[in-house]
Order: structure tokens, then sequence, then C-alpha cells
């Protein structure tokens, strides 16, 4: 049985305030000299970034989809190994899943797998009494969800928030004015991601203070204490990955362009036996020393493009060495990152592939099955995995002759022994064998240079 302290931070719809609240409960308990661990309902990325802030700790993803249900519960546990209280940001409306899923992947269906109450976060501008109603709707719809508090956000005034409180028989927690200054900023894929926003310390300080003041910090660690035990084990990546010889070297992309990857991905890599050495592909002249392997997760690469342009000498030593077999992993920023140009802007060319931002055509939002066409580094032909996309770029051509993926229909994506890249996102703690069968290439190619 493992003892943890949580709440899911929730709301009837998206835009009521979520992250801004969730993100300040974080950071103000962290102030409080508590070991807070931060948790996403969903495939984000970019919320993870500001949680990281907040906790002093890595931001970890909760995804029924991504990961399969039962490693949900072990995920949870495993990311907050040693923390005081674990605070989960939902997704979308408390019920909102996956399209046609019946709410498969919602942040009720994670509330109701790791048996977490609920804090419903409500806009309250634009109404008052009516609150109550969405309130005991919310609360009343899944006998499976267990909603305990209410966190009024928005509010214009004093008398606004009591006439609201009136009208709400759960226990409201605290009532947060407007003020415009903490609102995260947005951009066409969503949140600005933390590390390109640059949140200071004091902006940080700000949403604490503003928490901390008009919430009950008390009564919402004694709702967290209510969380029933949990039966299942943490989840461990050294039992998902076998250890392979020579310590090989991944380059893993960071910085501000390549700001996207699963926390667990680097984890069960290290489980294998790699070095993860993090390079910045915006300042660094140079691959890590001895790197025989490279991971270029996600991000916003068409936002610096063209500082990815000038940086020549990494670009022309990462050509050769994809070209030169290098075992390569790219997802959706990393695949920019491979192609010829983007937006016209010279990348690696290590693909005859154009990118360009494609804002007229609207958002590429999905959240499939995808199944692998051929043997690649990291996949078996026939193999199916689950994935989603998130850009509103395109590259033409979308397949090469050997493609990564066939998904509703529709081959994308690029494949070879030695490389595997696409728009899909993976999230390896659901798929451990392509973590494997990463490291098991990349120590290969250390075998053959040693």
């Amino acid at each position: 049985m493992s003892a943890l302290a949580r709440l899911v931070i929730a709301a009837p719809a998206t835009g009521q305030g979520k992250t801004t609240v969730a993100t300040g409960l974080m950071a103000a308990l962290t102030r409080r000299g508590l070991e807070v661990s931060g948790h996403k309902v969903g495939p984000d990325y970019i919320d993870p970034g500001y949680h990281a802030l907040a906790c002093g700790r890595p931001g970890r993803n909760l995804d029924p989809h991504l990961v399969g249900e039962e490693r949900v519960v072990p995920l949870l546990l495993h990311g907050a190994a040693g923390a005081h209280v674990a605070i989960v940001e939902g997704v979308m409306g408390l019920y909102d899943g996956r399209v046609g899923g019946a709410g498969f992947s919602s942040t009720a269906h994670v509330a109701a797998l790791t048996r977490t109450p609920v804090v419903l976060v409500v806009d309250i501008a634009r109404s008052s009494r009516s609150i109550g109603a969405v309130v005991h709707g919310m609360a009343t719809w899944d006998p499976t969800v267990e909603v305990v508090g209410v966190i009024l956000n928005q509010a214009g005034s004093v008398r606004h928030a009591d006439e609201v409180r009136s009208s709400i028989s759960l226990p409201v927690l605290g009532a947060i004015p407007r003020d415009e200054q903490i609102s995260a900023p947005s951009r066409h894929l969503g949140l600005v991601p933390a590390a390109e926003r640059g949140l200071s310390a004091a902006a940080l300080d700000r949403l604490a203070d503003q928490v901390s003041t008009h919430v009950d910090l008390d009564a919402v660690l004694a709702l967290a204490a209510t969380a029933p035990d949990l039966d299942e084990q943490a989840w461990d990546p050294a039992a998902e990955v076998a250890p392979v010889s020579g310590r090989p070297v991944v380059a893993m992309a960071g910085g501000r362009a390549f700001t996207f990857r699963y926390t667990e991905t680097e984890e069960l890599l290290r489980a294998a036996g790699c070095e993860v050495v993090a390079f910045d592909p915006l300042n660094d002249g140079a691959l890590p020393a001895g790197a025989t392997g490279l991971y270029l997760g996600g991000g916003f690469p068409e936002v610096h493009a063209a500082a990815l342009t000038d940086n020549e000498p990494l670009r022309r030593e990462l050509a050769r060495a994809v070209g030169d077999g290098l075992p390569t992993v790219a997802e959706c920023a990393g695949l920019l990152y491979l192609c010829d140009t983007l937006d016209d802007a010279p990348m690696l060319g290590a693909l005859p592939v154009t990118a360009a931002a494609a804002m007229s055509e609207g958002l590429t939002l999905r959240y499939p099955e995808a199944e692998a066409l051929v043997d690649s580094v990291i996949t078996r032909a026939g193999e199916r995995v689950t994935g989603h996309e998130f850009h509103r770029t395109r590259v033409a051509p979308e397949a090469g002759p050997s493609p990564a993926w066939l998904i509703d229909g529709t081959e994308i994506g690029f494949a070879s022994p030695t490389l595997h890249a696409s728009y899909l996102h993976t999230h390896w703690a659901g798929h451990p064998q392509l973590a494997q069968r990463f490291a098991d290439a990349c120590a290969d190619r250390g075998a053959a240079r040693g």
C-alpha cells in the first residue's frame, strides 16, 4: 500500500485557469517547505514545464491513451516518489477525453483510475449564481469521480465572489481576483513553454502570492490527505529494459528550440545503460563527445529557424553523422530539423524534405494508434503503438520510400535501420521496447566505432 496525498485540479472547460491555479498551488505549497510533485493529464509538454519551475522537480504526464490504463497509477507513484503531496492538473473540461472514446483519457478518467479527489477551478468573470448549477452538474455527473471542493477564478470583487459562493454546496477553497499579470501567454500551439517565456522567479513568486493570499492552503492539504492509499507499485524503468554494454552516449536535444520530451524517455535510456547528454542546437558548436545516438524531441524550431540555420558548424556535423548512420530518433520538431529547409531557412538536409508553417490550414491534432510499416531503429513492421500529433507545420513529401507509420490509412514519416523520424510523439513508458531498441542500436554503434 502506498500513501500519497493528492488532488486533481480540473475545470468545466478549457480556459478557466487550470494551469494558473495548479501552478500557483504547486509554487505556494513548495514555498511552504513541502515537496510537491506536479503532474498533467494528457500528452501536453508545455504545462509540465511550468510545473517543473514551480516544484523544482520534473513535471510528469498521466495519459491512459499513451501508456495504458494499467501504468497510470505506477507512473503517478514513480513521479511522486518522496513528495509530500501530488497536484495533478487536468486537461480540457473534466469529462472531455479522446473524441469518440466516451471520456477515455479525460481528467475524470485519470481521477477515477488514481482514486484522486477533484477540485474544480471555475472562471466566474461572466456569471454568478449560475456557477452553482455548473458545479452541481460536474459533481454529480459521474459517481466514480469525487469532486471535493471549488476554487473561484477571475472574481470581480468580494461581493461578486460571495454571491457565487452562496450558490455552491461544496467547500469553496478560495476566490482569486482578476490579475492579467499572472495569466500565461498563448501562442499558436497553446501556452508559451516555460523555457521560452523565461518565467522569472519574481513572476512565479507573484503567482504563489496570489494563491497563498486567496486560497485556503490548509484546506487544500486536508482534502489531499483524504485520498485513499494505492495498492499498485511504483513504475521502475529498470524493470522495463535490459542494460546494454559500453555505456553508449545519447545526445539529447534541448534548449529553447527543443523543449518537449517526456522525462521517462531519459530515465529508460539511463536504465538501459546509456549516458544521456543534453545539447543545445541553438548554441552548441558540436555534438557531445563520443555520441553514438541522437534524440531530437519536440519543440518550436519554426520560431528559432534563423538561429538554427546560423549554427552552421553543428548543422554540418549532425548532417554528416546522420548520413553516416548515427542512430537517430526525431519527433515533430526533430523531423523539421532534419529537413532541407524550414520556411526556406536551411536545416540539416539529412532528409530530402521541405517544411513550412501552415497556419492557414489549421492545427493538426490527433490521438491515434499507429502501425509501423517497416523495421527501423526503434520499430518492427506490423507493430502498433499509441501516440499523438500536435503541429501547425507541413512537410513535403509526407513520407519517404520507407514510411515510419500508417495512421488512419495515411503513410507518414521516414524510417530506416538507423533512423526514425515523424510528427508522431510516443511515450516510451507505454512502449519500452522502443527505448530498448534505441539503446541497443546506440550500443552497437559504439562497439563498431570502438
